[in-house]
């Protein structure tokens, strides 16, 4: 009798029986393809076969195999929801895949979770079990083709490829010019997540208004008690950020309605503009009245539809001369110059969190301390190397040193100073005083650790997307190739990924086989398109000339690149 392998079992029933048996590229090129076509179905407002294909996508292998992978790596995979189970092994993700389907489903209550807030509050999350989570993620690739076809352009929040640097530029360019509105609404929605009328969202967002009924009602766990949910969705869930985006989409279409579209002479006289990122956002206009008494009503009987309110602290018209927070940034006019850099409050909350992890690793190694630091430092300054932020810099690079020096001085009290300097600081480069120790690794090699500086870094400004950009429209492919390339160029990853190709290349495009240079320039070209499912490794990346990268996308060439660049 022949046995039968594993692998031939799978082939012979179409569907792999094992978890590292899926072939991802073909799961991730299916379910772009679908995602494609729901979006161009979206933008034609064929409703009918939106949803036909949304139906066939959550009840597709490819497509619950891909909402399992999700939620099984994200950084919350080991967070476990009422019910306590995980899908830790590939086992139980090959048979959680089976799980997720809509016959007989039922959405289990959310476990209450809470997290401080700066202000002494406290954020309320909800934590899905897994199958939830799953099913959230499963639903939410059949709605976010029409989440973002039908968006509004100017926000930012939750949605792919855009950030809040995207945010704050777009408040840049509607700020920056001398003619530019002077007056500004700074609004913020009291708990827009957690009051948003359920009923709003089931008439109104395009999915299964079954499935989507059954998470809003599922409750909450709190305190050893279920909590019945009346209203909101819960922040937690994976679908919750994309059903607020869509509760706020069509406000930036209404302020145009009332007050002037893009290019128009009404839009000249009222200068109203929006910037949302989620539940923030700020609106412009030539003067405090306008905004007062037009904009603001109408912005609350918007809000008002959809179950929310505006929060009364937080919202409030100031003049750009006085300048505004937003999203950790403020913008304000110096002498009519609009200048961006990191808030205070911002950049307080920044050093209160380090001098903590210093104060908390006082009897500690001083290489821990550099790896607890680091990471911090680099968050914060990346978050800010777009703006005008060299001041502020070098300001927390003092604060900074003054922490560590105490820290110092604490454990060896009886040291003079010029003994504790030379123990803890180094020079390295051109600077005199970096913080650094001398340790050995895992595997015995010396190495030196050191503090990253905020000043070291670059402030270089940030490549804004184009408003009305859909990543899931092909249209835009070349565009959104080009963009990630830009922002990209200043990485080590990237420099390293452009030698890699050129190298394989011998220096020559593949369309045209001449050489590329500096002078020439060029483009990454995917063989698979990333809207079709393509990834970023160097197997489906190609160097072109920008001018053959523009030829082979309008007149749909196929390149294939050659077979001693693949063997390589």
């Amino acid at each position: 009798m022949t046995s039968v392998s594993p692998i031939a079992e799978s082939a012979v029933s179409g569907r792999p029986e094992h978890w590292h048996q899926i072939n991802w590229g073909h799961v991730n090129r299916t379910v772009r393809g679908i995602q494609i076509r729901i979006a161009k179905a979206t933008q034609e407002e064929d409703w009918r076969r939106v949803k036909a294909l949304q139906r066939f996508l959550t009840r597709s292998f490819c497509g619950r195999a891909l909402a399992v992978r999700r939620v099984t790596e994200n950084q919350g995979r080991r967070t476990p929801g009422v019910d306590g189970v995980l899908w830790s092994t590939p086992e139980a993700k090959r048979r959680a895949v089976g799980q997720l389907k809509c016959r007989g489903y039922r959405a289990l209550p959310l476990r209450r979770v809470r997290i401080p807030k700066a202000n002494g509050k406290e954020r309320l999350l909800g934590i899905p079990t897994m199958r939830d989570r799953a099913m959230q993620a499963l639903f939410l690739l059949a709605l976010q083709p029409v989440s973002e076809t039908r968006a509004d352009p100017n926000s930012y929040g939750f949605r792919p490829e855009r950030s809040t640097a995207d945010a704050i530029m777009q408040c840049y360019m509607l700020l920056r010019k001398k003619g530019s509105p002077q007056w500004i609404l700074e609004a913020d929605i009291k708990g827009c997540f957690d009051h948003i009328d359920h009923q709003w969202l089931v008439d109104n967002v395009q999915m299964d208004k079954r499935v989507l009924r059954k998470w809003l009602k599922a409750g909450v766990v709190d305190m050893g008690r279920v909590w019945e949910t009346v209203e909101g969705t819960p922040q937690g869930g994976i679908i919750s950020p994309t059903l607020a985006n869509m509760a706020l989409d069509g406000l930036e279409a209404l302020l145009a309605e009332h007050f002037g579209a893009k290019g128009s002479k009404k839009l000249r006289k009222h200068k109203v503009g929006l910037v949302r990122y989620a539940d923030d956002f700020i609106i412009t206009g030539t003067s405090k009245e306008l905004l007062e008494t037009e904009v603001k009503p109408l912005v609350e009987k918007f809000l008002a539809v959809r179950g929310l309110t505006l929060s009364a602290e937080k919202t409030h018209v100031t003049h750009i001369d006085r300048g505004f927070d937003f999203l950790g940034w403020n913008a304000r006019k110096y002498g009519g110059k609009l200048l961006i850099k990191p808030s205070e409050k911002n950049t307080k909350a920044f050093l209160t969190k380090c001098r903590s992890i210093i104060k908390s690793y006082n009897g500690a190694r001083q290489a821990h301390l550099i790896w607890q630091l680091n990471p911090v430092i680099r968050g914060w300054v990346n978050y800010h190397k777009h703006q005008v932020a060299s001041d502020a810099f070098t300001r927390v690079d003092a604060q900074l040193w003054q922490a560590l020096w105490r820290w110092a001085r604490r454990r060896h009290a009886k040291k003079g100073k010029r003994w504790i300097a030379k123990r803890y600081w180094r020079h390295i480069g051109n600077r005199a005083w970096t913080f650094a120790d001398d340790t050995v690794d895992v595997t015995g090699t010396e190495k030196r650790v050191k503090l990253i500086y905020a000043t070291d870094t670059r402030i270089k400004r940030h490549i804004k997307i184009k408003a009305d950009a859909n990543p899931f429209d092909p249209d835009w492919e070349l565009y959104f190739e080009e963009l990630r390339q830009t922002r990209m160029q200043d990485s080590l990853q990237y420099r390293r990924r452009v030698n890699s190709l050129y190298m394989q290349q011998s220096g020559r495009c593949v369309v045209c086989n001449q050489p590329i240079s500096h002078e020439t320039g060029w483009h990454e070209h995917h063989l698979t398109r990333r809207v079709d499912g393509g990834s970023d490794n160097l197997a489906n990346l190609v160097l072109l000339h920008p001018t053959c990268h523009n030829q082979v996308h309008h007149q749909h060439l196929s390149v294939v690149k050659p077979a001693s660049l693949e063997a390589s």
